[in-house]
């Protein structure tokens, strides 16, 4: 919870200095037209992977598979997406490497430690 509570306040505080920044070294214009071209990549590319993904869960799913990858591909997806949605460059930036492929493929195996080393301190359950 102090996590999150630092995430919340640091990151948007950083955000505002990279913003000011990029308004001072491009232009106002060029800035706000940045943020809104990123957030509109973003929300295409988030479809296209969200379709794939979906597609290939479907998939697994008719092979009787549980689709255990295909869920955290949708997991890095979502956040991917809301963090292309929020304005700012370093949030554009994650966003961007949980969304393309190559990058989140280097990312999932992070997340399943993370995810697997919860589950071992029970702070999360799977019922079955």
């Amino acid at each position: 919870m102090r996590l999150l509570m630092l995430l919340i306040i640091i990151i948007p505080a950083i955000e505002i200095g990279v913003l000011i920044l990029s308004g001072r070294t491009i232009g106002a214009i060029a800035t706000v037209l940045l943020i809104i071209l990123t957030g509109v990549i973003g929300a295409w590319l988030a479809k296209q992977q969200g379709v794939e993904t979906l597609r290939n869960a479907q998939q697994q799913m008719q092979y009787g598979q549980v689709p255990g990858v295909a869920i955290i591909d949708g997991l890095c997806i979502l956040v991917g997406g809301l963090l292309l949605l929020t304005p700012g460059f370093i949030t554009d930036t994650v966003g961007f490497l949980l969304l393309i492929p190559i990058t989140r493929n280097k990312i999932k195996p992070l997340i399943l430690t993370m995810i697997k080393k919860m589950i071992d301190k029970n702070q999360i359950t799977i019922i079955r």
